[in-house]
């Protein structure tokens, strides 16, 4: 008898149709409203779940009564109570390693553009404002050779930092809990305090894990550390900034731009960033390739098989709770 999986959140056609071969699939209907009683309806049924980008805590888990696995179409996993899931000996996955690459592309997107100032001249030169050769009100500022401060050396802020390097001749500062001595030697990387780090840095590129110690990690103390001609490059999760105290820092002219993939509240429909012509803002797209959500939904999905299955999972959040599956 095939065991039973809830996706909870949208799912592409092709992950669909694997998961209907191989498992009785439950979809939410979130047009149907009332998610609440969907969820009251439908969890009880669930040996495993997939999905992203929905908060999922006890008031949703409390009608799990036989949920071995959670997966997680993500690398994040801020939107699940992990303490609550160890309790009820349930498992988390995630999908790490498979977008590291592309999110550090767009990373180093964001910094490109927030340094040429690409989408502020874009609009400007569309606008017919474009009349004679630019003056130095349109001027960007260089990025070869410059310093980058990586807030974070995990697989992405790496990625980041070698873009930088061997791209880019920068000089890569990086601030981590652990030394990393090996890539220290790799990538010509020095280990320094925040404080530091965002005093001497000329581009500023985030990649920490939320949690209760990176929350609004980077605040108005931080935000007056950086030089006037930095930039700060945001796609790990909106919550480790103070986004009110960015927008001061940037309407005071404290810091020079921002590129941001990532808010306090997603979707974001209206924001005074939108109306800072030097923020670019994008909508957390750090992912969003065909390629690399094709592999993300693979790696999910042999998640979820094999802990369903009695295999150990290579990607599992919460590792603790394995041997009691």
């Amino acid at each position: 008898m095939k065991k039973t999986v809830v996706g909870f959140s949208s799912l592409t056609n092709d992950l669909q149709e694997k998961l209907k071969t191989h498992f009785n699939l439950l979809l939410l209907n979130p047009k149907a409203g009332n998610l609440e009683a969907q969820f009251q309806d439908i969890m009880p049924q669930a040996d495993g779940m997939i999905g992203a980008g929905r908060k999922l805590d006890q008031s949703i888990l409390q009608y799990a009564h036989k949920l071995k696995v959670i997966s997680s179409i993500s690398v994040g996993f801020d939107n699940y109570d992990v303490d609550y899931l160890n309790q009820c000996g349930i498992l988390l996955t995630n999908t790490p390693d498979v977008l590291t690459e592309t999110t550090a592309d767009l990373a180093f997107a964001l910094l490109m553009a927030a340094a040429r100032r690409v989408t502020e001249l874009d609009q400007w030169a569309k606008q017919g404002n474009w009349q004679r050769t630019v003056q130095p009100a349109q001027y960007g500022v260089d990025v070869y050779g410059k310093t980058l401060g990586i807030v974070g050396l995990g697989n992405i802020g790496t990625a980041m930092a070698r873009r930088g390097r061997f791209g880019f001749n920068m000089n890569v500062l990086y601030y981590s809990q652990h030394a990393k001595p090996e890539l220290e030697q790799q990538l010509g990387a020095q280990r320094c305090s925040l404080d530091e780090l965002l005093q001497q840095s000329d581009f500023v590129s985030v990649h920490v894990a939320l949690s209760e110690h990176t929350h609004h990690l980077i605040g108005r103390k931080q935000l007056a550390q950086m030089k006037k001609s930095a930039i700060l490059i945001n796609v790990a999760r909106g919550q480790v900034i103070d986004e009110q105290a960015l927008i001061d820092a940037l309407n005071q002219q404290q810091i020079l731009g921002a590129g941001l993939d990532v808010y306090a509240k997603e979707p974001l429909q209206t924001s005074p960033l939108f109306a800072l012509p030097n923020v670019v803002t994008l909508p957390h797209i750090g992912s969003a390739t065909i390629e690399t959500r094709q592999a993300m939904n693979n790696l999910a999905f042999e998640n979820l098989s094999n802990a369903l299955n009695g295999i150990r999972p290579t990607y599992m959040v919460n590792p603790s709770v394995w041997p009691t599956l």
